[in-house]
């Protein structure tokens, strides 16, 4: 945010400056003035000269003035620890208002001081450009002279219409196509009638890799909507699958939703 102030008088120097980017902006240049450091002690030092800077703010947007009152709140704090006889005691994890802030305006002044950089190096027009480069030259290796329309109309049939021994559409054997939901009602009947059941004996005889696949992934959806219990005895053994104790034998799952 800016906000103007000019030729404001401060105890022992002079503020005189266009404008602040906001309170940290206002606070870090009345300790630079100062020429302290960033303490917990200099911001107790500045305390006045902040207050005053906020006296004489006119015709701002409560907003804007919002932001300020903050960080002065957070000064009149420090100071007022700072003139007591004895440092207050703060519980373990109680955050130092002082430290906090202090930390806060040195990370601001570190951003600040890299944003002049960049700024200092675009007005100097110090850029980076993309050097695109051109398309290679690809010279042809293949040499066409003396070869016509004809001739290559000629050599495409050859290739084209050569009598091989292609299998009829009907004869071409495709993979079965295998979905979750299919599985899901297999071993749905199949626990119906025997009440437990193990991995092989839901995948049946000589399983494709499509199969097994598929086969667990109704297995997992049927056990995480409680409708089976897995349970292995060892490491690499068998997996048996039994009914829920809370399943009463209905399903009315949505199997719409599933593929």
């Amino acid at each position: 945010m800016n906000l103007e102030i000019a030729g404001h008088q401060t105890e022992g120097y002079r503020i005189d400056t266009e404008v602040y980017q906001g309170p940290l902006d206002l606070l870090l240049h009345l300790i630079e003035k100062a020429e302290l450091d960033i303490t917990r002690l200099a911001l107790a030092q500045v305390t006045d000269q902040y207050l005053d800077y906020l006296n004489n703010i006119e015709d701002r947007d409560a907003a804007e003035v919002s932001a300020f009152l903050v960080i002065a709140a957070k000064l009149l704090q420090i100071k007022s620890e700072a003139l007591l006889p004895r440092p207050p005691v703060r519980v373990p994890g109680e955050e130092d208002p002082g430290e906090a802030l202090a930390q806060q305006l040195i990370a601001y002044k570190r951003f600040k001081k890299v944003a002049e950089w960049l700024l200092k190096r675009e007005t100097s027009s110090l850029r980076t450009y993309l050097h695109l480069a051109t398309p290679p030259k690809i010279e042809a290796k293949l040499d066409l002279t003396g070869i016509t329309l004809s001739d290559l109309v000629l050599a495409a049939q050859s290739i084209l219409m050569k009598d091989v021994d292609h299998p009829y559409l009907s004869d071409v054997v495709s993979i079965p196509i295998v979905t979750i939901r299919d599985r899901i009602r297999k071993i749905i009947d199949l626990v119906k009638t025997e009440k437990s059941l193990n991995f092989h004996r839901i995948l049946g005889s000589d399983p494709s890799r499509v199969e097994v696949v598929v086969t667990f992934l109704a297995l997992l959806e049927l056990v995480k909507r409680h409708v089976l219990n897995a349970h292995q005895e060892t490491l690499f053994s068998d997996i048996e699958f039994i009914p829920d104790q809370e399943w009463d034998g209905s399903f009315d799952l949505d199997l719409d939703l599933i593929v």
